[in-house]
Order: C-alpha cells, then structure tokens, then sequence
C-alpha cells in the first residue's frame, strides 16, 4: 500500500483554504452588515431540553440594543448602502465557495 503524500497535502491545504475563505468572508460579511446599521437579531428556538433559554425581558433588551446601535451610526445613507452591497457581495462569496466545495465532490470525483 502507498500513500501519494503530494495529493495528501494538496487536498490538506485546499480543505484549509476553502475554510478559512468561507469564515473569513461570512466574518467579514457580518460585519459590513453591523457597520450598515442592520443588526442581525436572531431569538433563540424553545427546546425542552435546552441549556439556556432566553426569556422574552432579554430579547427585547437584546432588540432594543440593536435598533440604539443602528441610530448611533456614524455612516452617511450612502456608506450604509455600500456596507450593505459589500454585506450581500461577502454572503454571495461564501454560498460560491460552499457550492463549488459541492459541485467539486459531486461532478469533480
């Protein structure tokens, strides 16, 4: 039995690669988001078993704190517009990355 160390490495470095591209634009994404006064506020699904359940005080503070960090921006309508095309380009770049990671084990095998 041989092991191609080359085709190893190779498929190491491009698994890495693709990670690090997904998380650093997702990253990047969300902040563009933040920066253009869009808040993500997401509020915890209910789990019987859950560890930590959110009560319906803490989501409003959490959605009160998103709208006050969206009034203080210091960003003009227009660079608010463009952190939210920037937001949407990152998002666009990390679903390309994920469906060519798909399109590249399924047609590429």
């Amino acid at each position: 039995m041989s092991i191609d160390w080359g085709a190893f490495v190779s498929v190491f470095l491009a698994a890495l690669l693709g990670a690090g591209t997904i998380v650093l634009f997702y990253a990047l994404g969300l902040r563009m988001l933040v920066r253009a006064g869009r808040v993500p506020v997401v509020t915890p699904a209910e789990f019987t078993d859950a560890i930590t359940v959110l009560s319906e005080k803490e989501i409003r503070r959490a959605a009160k704190q998103a709208a006050k960090a969206a009034r203080k921006s210091p960003l003009s309508e227009g660079q608010k517009t463009l952190a939210f095309a920037a937001a949407i380009g990152c998002f666009v770049v990390c679903g390309a990355a994920v469906l060519g990671g798909i399109l590249l084990i399924v047609v590429g095998h």
